[in-house]
């Protein structure tokens, strides 16, 4: 795990980030990226004097922070609209696209969308198996 204390305590000292990144051994981009997050949250060395080493990791790295949430599909009423002659999965992909982008939240693509409809499908698919010999019974429908 980087040292972020050491590294804010290598920047009071007055070095540069090639400076800290050599001395610790770690990327000049880490280096430069701890700083930039410090800088925006308004940390300093003395700041954090008093702080863990976790709690300033997650200061500096919050839980959650860049995390994108998808907006999942209503998969029933998808499948509704699927038992409707000439609509594609391609066709409700692309309305449930507008319709998230309209709502300024992230869809997703086409492969997870049918993945998750395949998924959605299997779980709610209504069969009876029945347990007999071949040719014991006949059956007709």
């Amino acid at each position: 795990m980087t040292n972020y204390r050491e590294i804010l305590r290598l920047k009071s000292l007055g070095l540069n980030h090639s400076q800290i990144s050599n001395s610790m051994g770690i990327s000049r981009q880490t280096t430069v990226t701890v700083l930039q997050r410090a800088a925006e949250r308004e940390l300093t060395y003395q700041s954090v004097a008093d702080v863990g080493d976790q709690e300033l990791a997650k200061m500096l790295y919050p839980p959650g922070d860049g995390k994108f949430s998808y907006k999942m599909p209503d998969y029933e009423q998808v499948h509704r609209e699927m038992a409707k002659s000439s609509v594609t999965l391609q066709l409700l992909w692309m309305e449930y696209c507008d319709h998230c982008r309209a709502a300024n939240e992230i869809p997703y693509q086409f492969t997870q969308f049918k993945k998750y409809y395949r998924d959605y499908v299997v779980k709610t698919k209504a069969t009876m198996h029945i347990a007999r010999k071949p040719g014991e019974i006949m059956e007709v429908d």
